[in-house]
C-alpha cells in the first residue's frame, strides 16, 4: 500500500483537494440532518443555539452544496486515478523494455496481457476510491467525535468506539480473512488469459486433430475454478457488508440508550441528546465506505503486487548509456562460456569474425548456435570470457551504438498487425518507396508485393496470418536489408523458402559481402556454400 501511495507524489495537490472537498461534502450531508434537529428542537420550544429559520437556511445550504462537493471530490479522485494509471502503464512498459528479451523469453503472454490491462485497471479502485476515502473518514470521524464531545464526553467515547470498530477493525479483519484469495484470483485470471490465447492461436490444430471436446472441458474446468475462488471472495465481502450494517444499527441503538440515559439522569438536556443522536446516525458514511473496502481491496492489492513485481524485477542485461561508440571493424569471442542457470550451453568458445566476410555456424539443434547470436547482440551477457566488437568488449559499448552496428533476424519473423509497408519500415520509418523496393528486391519479395491487392498497403493480419511462413520470412529479410547495418546476424534465414527464392536471397547476400559482415546459422548445405569460413558447434564447443 505504501509503495502504491508513493506514486501519488506528483499529483499530491489534487489529492489534498479531493480530501478537502470530500470532508466538506460529508459534513454537509451530516449537518443537513443535524441542522434539521436544531430546527425541530427550536420549533418545540427548546432552543439549542440555532433558531428555526436559521436552521432551515442551513439545511438548504447543506443540501445544495452537497452535490457539487461530492462531484468535485470524485472528479479529483478519478483525475488522479487515470493520470496514475497512465503513469503506471508507462512504468510497466519501461520495465518490460528493460527486461526484454532475456527475462521475457518463455513468459506466459496471457499473464502479461492480464497484467498490462486488468491488473493495472484494477488499481483505479485504490487511487479513486481508497486513499482519499480513508483520509476523509479519519478527518470526519475526529471532527464528529469533537462535535459530539462538545455536548457530552460519554457520547463522544461511544462515537469514537463506533468509528474505530467500523472504520478500522472491520476492514482489517476482512482483509486478513481474505488471505491470499485476491492474489490467487488474479493469478488464475492471468492463467486463463494464457489458455484462451493459446486456444485461439491453435484453433486450426485443435480442429484438425479433433481436440475440441478436450479443450472445451479444460476451459470449463478452469472457468469453474476461477468462479469458485471469486465466489469465496464475494461471499466474504457479503458477510462483512452485513456485519457492517449490523454494527451500525447496534451502535445507533447504543447511542440512543446512552444519550437518553444521560438525559434521564439529568446529565444532558433533551435537545442536546436529540442533536447528538441525529448527528451520530448521519455520520457513518465515511467509515462504511472504508469498511466495505476490506474485502474488495484484496484483488486490488493482488494486482498491485503483480505490477510491483514487474517493476522490481532486475533485468538480465542492463543497457549501457554512457559507453563508447564504435564503427564495425570485426568481432571476436574470447574464451566465451554461457549458462542458462545451472545448464551450460557454451564453453571455451574462441572465434574471430573478419570484416566483409561470411561466417557460417553449423551444428545440431540445441547445440548453442542461436544462443551465440544472442550473445553477439548482447541479449544476454556471457558467463565467462568476453565478446568484442571492433576490439571493444560489447559490455562497454553504448547500447544504441551496438544496435546501430548489428542487424539480427531470428528463426521466427514476428509481424505486427498493420500493413506490409509498416512491418518492413519498422526498422526505418522514414524509408522512401525506392529504399523499400530495393530491400524487397534483395529479399525476393518485391514481385509478391506487386501482386497483393493493395501493394505495400495490404494488411498482414494478426501475427501475419494472411501470409505464408516463407512470405513472413522474406519480410524479415527485407527488414534486414532496409536496416543496412554493417554486421548482419541471420538465424536460418532461408528455412521456409523454396529453392528459387532461396537462390535469389543468397545471391543478394553474396552481393552484400562487399560492404557487410554476415554471420549465418543454417542447416542447408546450399545456404552454407558461399560462406568464407565455417565453424561447427558441438556440445557447446566451437571448432
Amino acid at each position: 500500500m505504501l509503495r502504491l501511495i508513493a506514486l501519488v507524489g506528483p499529483l499530491l495537490p489534487y489529492m489534498v483537494l479531493a480530501v478537502v472537498l470530500g470532508v466538506a461534502g460529508f459534513f454537509a450531508a451530516i449537518f443537513l440532518t443535524t441542522f434539521g434537529a436544531y430546527g425541530i428542537v427550536d420549533a418545540a420550544g427548546m432552543p439549542a443555539g440555532i433558531g428555526f429559520g436559521a436552521a432551515c437556511v442551513l439545511v438548504a445550504v447543506c443540501g445544495i452544496v452537497r452535490g457539487p462537493l461530492r462531484y468535485g471530490e470524485q472528479l479529483c479522485n478519478h483525475f488522479i486515478a487515470f493520470k496514475l494509471l497512465a503513469l503506471i502503464r508507462d512504468k510497466v512498459f519501461g520495465s518490460l523494455r528493460r527486461l526484454a528479451p532475456a527475462k521475457l523469453e518463455g513468459r506466459d503472454k496471457g499473464n502479461l496481457i492480464s497484467l498490462l490491462t486488468s491488473d493495472v485497471e484494477l488499481l483505479e479502485v485504490f487511487y479513486a476510491h481508497t486513499i482519499s476515502p480513508i483520509a476523509i473518514a479519519v478527518v470526519v470521524s475526529l471532527g464528529m467525535t469533537a462535535f459530539i464531545g462538545s455536548f457530552s464526553l460519554p457520547l463522544a467515547f461511544v462515537a469514537l468506539a463506533a468509528y474505530l470498530v467500523i472504520g478500522l477493525i472491520v476492514p482489517l479483519t476482512a482483509s486478513r480473512m481474505a488471505g491470499k484469495g485476491g492474489r490467487e484470483f488474479r493469478d488464475q485470471v492471468g492463467d486463463m488469459n494464457t489458455f484462451v490465447l493459446d486456444s485461439l492461436r491453435g484453433l486450426r490444430e485443435t480442429l484438425q486433430y479433433g481436440c475440441e471436446r478436450k479443450r472445451s472441458v479444460e476451459l470449463e474446468q478452469r472457468t469453474e475454478n476461477l468462479a469458485s475462488v471469486e465466489a469465496v471472495l464475494k461471499r466474504r465481502m457479503g458477510w462483512f457488508m452485513a456485519l457492517t450494517s449490523a454494527l451500525v444499527l447496534a451502535f445507533d441503538v447504543a447511542m440512543v440508550g446512552v444519550a437518553f440515559s444521560l438525559y434521564a439522569a439529568g446529565g444532558l438536556g433533551f435537545s442536546e441528546a436529540l442533536i447528538c443522536v441525529m448527528a451520530f446516525m448521519s455520520s457513518f458514511g465515511p467509515v462504511i465506505a472504508v469498511a466495505n473496502l476490506g474485502s474488495t481491496l484484496q484483488q486490488t492489492f493482488a494486482s498491485g503486487a503483480r505490477v510491483l513485481d514487474v517493476l522490481d524485477e532486475s533485468p538480465e542485461v542492463r543497457d549501457v548509456t554512457d559507453g563508447v561508440a564504435v564503427s564495425f571493424e570485426g568481432a571476436e569471442a574470447r574464451d566465451v562460456g554461457f549458462s542458462y542457470g545451472a545448464e551450460q550451453i557454451l564453453g571455451n568458445v574462441n572465434l574471430r569474425i573478419q570484416p566483409k566476410t561470411v561466417v557460417n555456424i553449423a551444428g545440431r539443434s540445441g547445440s548453442g548456435k542461436s544462443t551465440f547470436l544472442k550473445l553477439l547482440m548482447r541479449f544476454w551477457d556471457v558467463t565467462e570470457g568476453s565478446i568484442e566488437l571492433s576490439g571493444t568488449d560489447i559490455r562497454a559499448i553504448d547500447t544504441t551504438s551496438l544496435r546501430d552496428n548489428e542487424s539480427y533476424m531470428t528463426q521466427e519473423t514476428h509481424l505486427f498487425t498493420g500493413t506490409v509497408r509498416e512491418n518492413i519500415a519498422l526498422v526505418k520509418p522514414e524509408a522512401t518507396d525506392a529504399e523499400l523496393d530495393e530491400a524487397c528486391r534483395k529479399a525476393a519479395i518485391l514481385d509478391l508485393i506487386g501482386r497483393l491487392p493493395q501493394g505495400y498497403d495490404t494488411p498482414v493480419g494478426e501475427l501475419g496470418d494472411t501470409l505464408s511462413g516463407g512470405e513472413r520470412q522474406r519480410i524479415g529479410l527485407a527488414r534486414v536489408f532496409l536496416y543496412d547495418a554493417p554486421f548482419v546476424l541471420l538465424d536460418e534465414p532461408t528455412s521456409n523458402l523454396d529453392s528459387l527464392n532461396e537462390a535469389a536471397v543468397l545471391s543478394a547476400l553474396e552481393a552484400s559481402k562487399a560492404d557487410k559482415t554476415i554471420v549465418l546459422v543454417s542447416h542447408r548445405a546450399s545456404t552454407c556454400m558461399f560462406a568464407d569460413k565455417t565453424y561447427s558447434v558441438e556440445n557447446g564447443r566451437v571448432s
